[in-house]
Parts: C-alpha cells; sequence; structure tokens
C-alpha cells in the first residue's frame, strides 16, 4: 500500500519541496526589498508547523534481556535500521499493510490519548502514561522501569565507525535525563531546519501485559526527553504500543504505521490542532481514505521504492478536505482559486498599460530603483565566481566566432577586435542600467544576417558603408523607442509557448551549426590523426641534376596525445556536466547528479584546466585564441552621418531600420519572456520596457561608434540563468533538493563584460587557450538550450513507439496524433525560418519571426481550447472568454481535473511537467 501524495511525480508538476525555514520566498508571494514576503504561508492554507523528526524504538529480547533499540526513523521518507550492516537504509518511500493502520484505530480508540499533557520531563511523562486502570501497581512499577531505560541508537559521526548507545541499558534517574554527548555530535542534527521538533514511538511485545497497552501523548510545551531519540530535539509527541505475544510483528509494524501518520504532514497538522480523541480518528480515517493499495501478487513487499524527484502539492489535499467539508460550493470555489496557480495572483505589474506615454518605463524604473544596492550586495557568493568564469568564456566565444563572420561579411569594417570593445561596452552599460541585468547583450545571428544583407546592398549600389549603417542605427533607434512610448512590450503576452520554442530552437540550431562548422573547419590545418597511425606529406626534391620529382613521404606522428582539434571541442562539450547537473550543486533534479556542491560551482573551470594541462603535456596542434586582430585601416571611431553618401539616404535608411526594428523587439522581448519565466522564481521582477530602453540607446551608441549591433542573445541569457540557481542546502532523509530561485544581480555580467574589454590586452595570457575548447562550450550551450524545451521532447516522440513513451501528463489529455501534428508544424516553421535565413531572402526574416505569433492564433482553427490547453497555451483574450466548463479533460486517463485547471494559471505557468528550462 502506497502512502498518500507520495506516488512517483512523473505525472504531476507541482514541486513544492521546500523545508521549513529554507523557503525563502515562495511561489506566487510578492517580495519586498529587504527579502521578506507579503503573502505568509499559512494564511495560504500550507502547513506553517515544524518539521518533525520521527523515531520508532522497538522493545527486543524478551523474555531474556529487554532493551530498546531504535529500528526506524523519519522525516519525509523512512530509514530502516540494517542490523547486519550496521547502517541505516537509503531513504525510501515507506509502505504499509492496511491491517496495521487498523489495529492501530482500534487501539487508539480503546487506549489513553492525552492532548495537551502538561509532563516537563521523560519521567513525569511515563508517569502519566502507565496511569491506565488495567495496570496493577506492581506492572506499572515495573513498565515504568522498563520505559526508562536508556535506547541503544545506531549514530554515524562523520569519518568515524558507527557509535552505539549504552551497551548496559540502564534506567535514567533525574540527573540523566540530559542529551548524550554522541546525541549532540550526531551529524544528522545539522541536516534538520532550526525549530525542528521530534515525536518517539515505542513499540514492542510485553510477556506480562493481559491485554494491549496504547497510549498517544501530545506535549502542551515541547521537551527534550533526554536520550529517548537519538537527535537531542524537543519532542511534541509520544506514543506507546505495547501487548502481549502475537504471531508475526503486529506491534512492530503498528509503530511504523504511527510512525508514517506523524511523518505525514496533513495528518500531523490535524493532530496538532486535534482537541479530542474523536478528532485524532477523524484524521486518521482522513489518510485511509487517501491510501493507495497495491494488490497482493503484483508487487513484492520487500521492495524499496526511492523517493520522487518532487514532492507532490499538499494544496491539493487541503482544497480535496475542504470540498468534502463545503459541498459544491467550496468546489466551484476552490477550483478557481487553483486555476490560477493556488491562490488568486494579479496580472503581472510589468505587462500593464498605463496609458500615459513612457508610462511603463517610468513604472520600471522605479520598481527597479528598491533592488538596485541589492544587486550588487547579493554577488558576494562563491558561486557568483563560477558565473562570471562561464559566462565570461562563452561571451569571448561568441565575439571571436560572431566577429571573424561579421569580418568575412563586411570586408572587414567590422571584425573581431570591433566585436570585443562592442561586446564590453554595450555589455557593462547593459548590466548596469536595465530591468533584467541577468540578460547578457551579443551577437546573435538573426542580426547577423542582417548585417550581410545591408553591407551587400552598399557594395552593390557603391554606398559608403558604415554611414549608410548609421543612418539605420539612428532610424532603429527612434523606432525602438517609439516602441517604448506606447508601452508596446505588453504585446509579449501574445508570445506563447509556441512562438518561444520556434525561436529558441532556431537560435540553439544556430549554436550548435557554428560550433561544429568551426572545429569542422580546423581539421584542414589540423588533421586528425589517430594515436600511433602514420601521417603522409607530399614534398618536392630534386634528386639529381636531370629534374625534380615528387614523393610521398611517411611520418611517424610526435607522440600518442596527437588528436584533432575537432575531437577536442567534441570530448570537451561531452565531457562537461548535463545540463540539469551543471553549476547547481549536488543533484536539484534528483538521482543520477552527483557532484560535491562546493565543486560543482566551479565545474567549467576544472574541465577547461584539464583541458589546457592535456594540450600542454600531449603537445596537441590547434589554433589558439588571439583576439587582438586590426580593425580595417583607415576608419575611425566616430563615424560621419554621410560620408560619400547622398543626402537622401539618411530618409530611405527608415525603410532596412523598419525590418529591423521588428527583428529587434521580437529578439530582445521573446528572450526577456523566456528569462522572466515564473519557474524561475524571480523576487525582483522584469523590466520590459526599461531593457528596450537600453537597447534602443545602447543601438544609437554602437551605430555612431561603428560597432557591431547587440540584442540579448537567448542561449547565453539562459546559461548565465542556469549558472546562478539557488537550492536548498539541507536535505533530510531523501528530500531532493530544492530550488529556491536565481541569485539575481548586476555584478556578474558587469565582470564578464569588464574581462571581455580587457581580452584585448591579455593576449600573452588568453592564447594559451585551444579554440577547440571554447567550441566545445558554445556547442554544449546550445545543446543544453534546446534540450531543455517541450518541443524537443515532442519530436523525440515523433521517433518513439507508442509503448515505450513516458507517462506524461500531456498524452493523457491530448491524442497522440494531434500531439504529432502540433509538433509537425512546428518543426515546419522552424524549417521555413532557416530557410530563409540562409538564403537571400533573409530580408524578410523579421516579418517571419512575427508571423510566428499569426500561425500560433491560426492554430486555434485546427486545435481545440483544451487541447492549447496542453500543448501550448491560451492567448489572454481567449483565457478570459473561455468557460470552465469547455476546459475539462475530454481526454483524461486519470480523473486528474486539478491539472487541467492548474494549466489556466498566469501568462507564464507552464510547460514543469516536461521538467522546464532551466
Amino acid at each position: 500500500m502506497k502512502l498518500p501524495g507520495q506516488e512517483e511525480f512523473e505525472v504531476s508538476s507541482a514541486c513544492e519541496n521546500v523545508p521549513t525555514g529554507e523557503l525563502e520566498n515562495g511561489p506566487g508571494s510578492c517580495p519586498s526589498p529587504d527579502g521578506t514576503s507579503d503573502t505568509d504561508r499559512g494564511d495560504r492554507g500550507v502547513p506553517t508547523d515544524p518539521l518533525l523528526f520521527i523515531q520508532l524504538n522497538e522493545l527486543l529480547g524478551w523474555p531474556q534481556a529487554l532493551e530498546w533499540r531504535e529500528t526506524g526513523r523519519w522525516v519525509l521518507f523512512e530509514e530502516k535500521l540494517e542490523v547486519g550492516a550496521g547502517r541505516w537504509s537509503v531513504p525510501h518511500v515507506p509502505t504499509l499493510a492496511l491491517p496495521s493502520l487498523q489495529k492501530l484505530r482500534s487501539l487508539l480508540a480503546e487506549g489513553l490519548v492525552l492532548l495537551d499533557c502538561p509532563a516537563q520531563s521523560f519521567l513525569e511523562l511515563v508517569e502519566q502514561v502507565t496511569r491506565v486502570e488495567s495496570l496493577s501497581p506492581e506492572l506499572r512499577g515495573q513498565l515504568q522501569a522498563l520505559l526508562l531505560q536508556r535506547p541503544q541508537h545506531l549514530i554515524q559521526p562523520t569519518g568515524t565507525r558507527p557509535c552505539q548507545g549504552s551497551a548496559h541499558p540502564r534506567e535514567a534517574s533525574h540527573n540523566e535525563e540530559a542529551p548524550l554527548k554522541e546525541q549532540r555530535q550526531n551529524p544528522l542534527r545539522r541536516k534538520l531546519p532550526p525549530g525542528a521538533e521530534a515525536g518517539a514511538v515505542l513499540a514492542g511485545e510485553l510477556g506480562f501485559l493481559v491485554r494491549p497497552l496504547g497510549a498517544f501523548v501530545r506535549l502542551r510545551d515541547p521537551v527534550v526527553l533526554g536520550p529517548l531519540t537519538e537527535v537531542p530535539l524537543p519532542s511534541r509527541f509520544f506514543c506507546l504500543l505495547l501487548g502481549p505475544s502475537t504471531l508475526g510483528r503486529g506491534y512492530h509494524e503498528m509503530g511504523r504505521a504511527m510512525a508514517v501518520l506523524l511523518s505525514d504532514r496533513q495528518f500531523q497538522w490535524s493532530v496538532r490542532r486535534a482537541s479530542s480523541l474523536h478528532d485524532l480518528l477523524a484524521a486518521l480515517d482522513a489518510f485511509l481514505e487517501e491510501v493507495t493499495v497495491l494488490p497482493p501478487g503484483r508487487w513484492d513487499p520487500t521492495a524499496r521504492i526511492a523517493p520522487p524527484k518532487c514532492l507532490p502539492s499538499q494544496h491539493k489535499r487541503l482544497l480535496s478536505q475542504l470540498r468534502e467539508v463545503k459541498g459544491p460550493s467550496a468546489q466551484h470555489g476552490a477550483l478557481a482559486e487553483d486555476r490560477h496557480g493556488h491562490w488568486p495572483q494579479a496580472p503581472s505589474p510589468e505587462l500593464q498599460r498605463t496609458g500615459r506615454l513612457f508610462g511603463g518605463l517610468v513604472q520600471d524604473v522605479r520598481r527597479k530603483a528598491l533592488w538596485y544596492t541589492s544587486d550588487f550586495l547579493d554577488a558576494l557568493h562563491p558561486q557568483c565566481f563560477s558565473a562570471v568564469l562561464y559566462i565570461y568564456l562563452a561571451t569571448i566565444t561568441n565575439a571571436i566566432t560572431f566577429g571573424g563572420l561579421l569580418g568575412e561579411a563586411t570586408d572587414g569594417a567590422q571584425g573581431v577586435l570591433e566585436s570585443f570593445l562592442g561586446t564590453a561596452v554595450a555589455g557593462a552599460a547593459f548590466c548596469l542600467m536595465a530591468g533584467q541585468p541577468l540578460t547578457i547583450l551579443s551577437s546573435t545571428g538573426p542580426v547577423l544576417v542582417f548585417e550581410r544583407l545591408l553591407f551587400s546592398f552598399s557594395r552593390d549600389y557603391s554606398l559608403d558603408y558604415l554611414p549608410f549603417r548609421l543612418w539605420v542605427g539612428i532610424w532603429v533607434a527612434t523606432f525602438c523607442l517609439t516602441l517604448v512610448a506606447t508601452e508596446a512590450s505588453v504585446l509579449v503576452r501574445y508570445f506563447t509557448r509556441f512562438t518561444e520554442e520556434g525561436f529558441c530552437a532556431l537560435i540553439s540550431l544556430i549554436f550548435i551549426y557554428d560550433a561544429v562548422g568551426k572545429m569542422l573547419s580546423l581539421t584542414s590545418a589540423y588533421p586528425i590523426q589517430s594515436p600511433g597511425s602514420p601521417a603522409y606529406g607530399c614534398f618536392c626534391q630534386y634528386p639529381d641534376l636531370g629534374g625534380n620529382e615528387s614523393q610521398w613521404k611517411k611520418t611517424e606522428p610526435k607522440d600518442r596525445g596527437d588528436i584533432s582539434s575537432m575531437d577536442l571541442g567534441l570530448v570537451n562539450a561531452s565531457l562537461l556536466p548535463p545540463p540539469e547537473c551543471a553549476r547547481r550543486g549536488g543533484h536539484p533534479r534528483g538521482p543520477g547528479c552527483h557532484i560535491v556542491p562546493d565543486i560543482a560551482f566551479f565545474s567549467v573551470l576544472l574541465f577547461l584546466t584539464s583541458f589546457l594541462i592535456a594540450t600542454a603535456l600531449k603537445h596537441v596542434k590547434t589554433s589558439r585564441f588571439f583576439p587582438s586582430v586590426p580593425t580595417l585601416p583607415g576608419r575611425g571611431w566616430l563615424v560621419s552621418p554621410f560620408g560619400a553618401n547622398p543626402w537622401w539616404l539618411s530618409v530611405a535608411a527608415a525603410l532596412p531600420a523598419l525590418l529591423l526594428s521588428i527583428l529587434i523587439f521580437m529578439d530582445q522581448q521573446i528572450t526577456a519572456v523566456i528569462l522572466n519565466r515564473a519557474e524561475y522564481k524571480l523576487r525582483k521582477g522584469a523590466g520590459f520596457h526599461l531593457d528596450l530602453f537600453c537597447v534602443a540607446v545602447l543601438l544609437l551608441l554602437t551605430s555612431v561608434l561603428g560597432l557591431p549591433w547587440y540584442v540579448s542573445a537567448t542561449v547565453i541569457s539562459l546559461a548565465h540563468m542556469d549558472s546562478l540557481r539557488r537550492e536548498s542546502t539541507a536535505c533530510v532523509l531523501g528530500e531532493p533538493r530544492s530550488f529556491l530561485g536565481i541569485r539575481e544581480q548586476r555584478l556578474t555580467g558587469l565582470v564578464v563584460f569588464i574581462l571581455t574589454g580587457a581580452s584585448i590586452f591579455l593576449a600573452p595570457v588568453l592564447k594559451f587557450i585551444p579554440m577547440p575548447v571554447l567550441y566545445g562550450i558554445f556547442l554544449y550551450m546550445g545543446v543544453a538550450a534546446i534540450s531543455s524545451i517541450q518541443f524537443t521532447k515532442r519530436v523525440q516522440l515523433l521517433l518513439m513507439p507508442a509503448k515505450h513513451q513516458p507517462d506524461l501528463l500531456l498524452l493523457r489529455h491530448v491524442p497522440l496524433s494531434r500531439v504529432h501534428l502540433f509538433t509537425a508544424i512546428q518543426l515546419a516553421c522552424l524549417g521555413l525560418l532557416w530557410i530563409i535565413k540562409s538564403t537571400p531572402a533573409a530580408i524578410i526574416f523579421p516579418l517571419m519571426l512575427l508571423g510566428l505569433v499569426g500561425v500560433r492564433k491560426a492554430l486555434e482553427w485546427v486545435f481545440s481550447p483544451q487541447e492549447l490547453l496542453w500543448l501550448d497555451e491560451l492567448m489572454p483574450e481567449k483565457e478570459r472568454n473561455i468557460p470552465e466548463k469547455g476546459l475539462e479533460p475530454e481526454y483524461s486517463l486519470s480523473g486528474d481535473t486539478e491539472d487541467v485547471s492548474r494549466r489556466m494559471g498566469p501568462l507564464r505557468r507552464r510547460g514543469q511537467e516536461w521538467g522546464g528550462p532551466s
């Protein structure tokens, strides 16, 4: 029998598993600048009681030498004592036999129940528990002496052998109730959050008892009960389950059942507030109504179920109880409440119109000004140092790659040097002024395509390129400032996941394509040679006076480490940690990621260092990093407005500027929407209007200086966010690490761009970095970004037989053929975007990006709102107009209507059942 709410979580998307005392700002809360939350979790119905540590002490040795021995412990999951191995088992989901719960209920109904017991010591507690009429004075004395015996614990101090308790059980006197030394040194204590309490369950068989004895005690004030529990925590609950000898392990299983009940948050919440035996039994009955029974013969009872990666929401169980108590009226209110992400939330303030010119910009400035000081103080963490190194390597790789491509496209008018200078100037200014400083500005593929077309047009019509480009930049800045003034950024509400995934997939493929292409281009200069294989080369010589001849010469490699540049880059990308593990400290997403937390922050540094050492020791011949490439001779750093161009060209530049403005707006705002998703739990809010304003000003600046144009880089920005993930540190007894949010600050980006500018003067040092290593990081970021979107998972379903497909919520509510149709439409749009980008028709590429929104709108004629609810999300007007009745599950296999209603939450609450980008 599985316990309620602890099923495997592949079919649920709510990950609310933050220990008490570690939740900094929960989902849906509105934090203030000082870090406090305006919404109390207790008011929202989520239990705020202290975490409870439960221990089972079992009476063993009857009838020879009786002793109490700790045989199990619980917080969220169960750990069993493996006596033969002398250790604790791995945490696992507890399973119980249904008769043990039924016998426990009967024993509690007939036994002693003390609520708000005033006992202040273990001795007083034992005296109150043994005051039952069925015990004679002699038996009462024997039982008290037995209960006061010191139990045996298995405590495993770090780096030492397991430490057992006293070898000879003895009674605890008044002055022996202080915690033992090994209790205070128990490493488990450090994993429990402050304020945690304990619950002790004592169970066993006692031959001199004629009838079962059951007692349940809730102490009015928690008190440390001496050495009763292995961790010296104040105890809130005490349960005693004793009785005559029986066949099997009846009392052991009843003790486990009681411990499991106390480890359940809903039962614990009810028992803490119970005022009578009736309330206690009602809480147990409510638990029994939610249990899942596994049929005998279909499952091995000795099997241990691994803890789920994410625990189900306790909120849904509260809603279920509320509907049972208050009836249909409460059910309608609860569904409406759950429809908006558990509790009603106001629309995002960044996406509300003010009705005033530059009103959105003013609101963004006021909102972000409150956090400006903390944007620098929050960066004082070792994790930020690792993020700086990682994003710095990604930024210079991007600057070299796109700088080289831009130099080829413009015949040297702009090159690697301009790319480094522009990246440093624009990026640093953006990090200081932007509304979302985690965004990384960089050259992007679509903008590079536009630059190439603009230069080709100038060359074909004998125009001066840089002055013409200056006027295009002036018009683009003007159009973007107009969009800021009219609050056009609120239109990002219409950028659904369909649009985001298409754009993100395109940019990721550009990263992968460029990285692989660059590594393949190095194979001609640095050919592939397997270890020990001969190398051949052609040379000419004069054998005699009669003439010359050509010969093939066979040479042996200098050493066995002679590998290719492409091999080096691919190996580097393959050896980097998985995207869900890298730089995240441990295993936040469950089993499979076992990096030590402090080391994981510096994984990129370790990989870079290892490959630098390997290439130095093996003398690998490959291209090296050298950024100081001279610019076009004769050009200045200030571009003349006209040059040799006619005056009317300054007006005609408005036409290409209009197309570029659409591209800049789509590129910037789609990236901003992706970075500001609700699942990232950003506390300081977004700044759509302020970000676009900064991009417009920087476009004007870079146009005047003749530097490349910069816009938000989707892949690098996602990598930046991923490198700054904050996760819980105290994981107790199998609890997975909880995602707490992003370390929001301005300093990492600022330092990255300062280092990028300084790289021009650090060539003697940076020249030792092999370019294939940088291309490997480039490839890794592209693969990590494209593998994090739902679109990739649905493409995999196209190639996967139905019987091997994962049990996903999406497939429970939408027919597979409709899922494939939606995926095929997305693939067609992606292919069309790639073709247009790669052909002379790339001038209309910005319009095609805008067309993605139109395609998504047209899909409402092909798919029902129910299907779009799961495949993508509803448009804002559809979300308001579609009634609740039309959103009930049409193809549900499990009847989980709450999961359906959950998907009608805020604009950015989506996609988490696929693991979401992180």
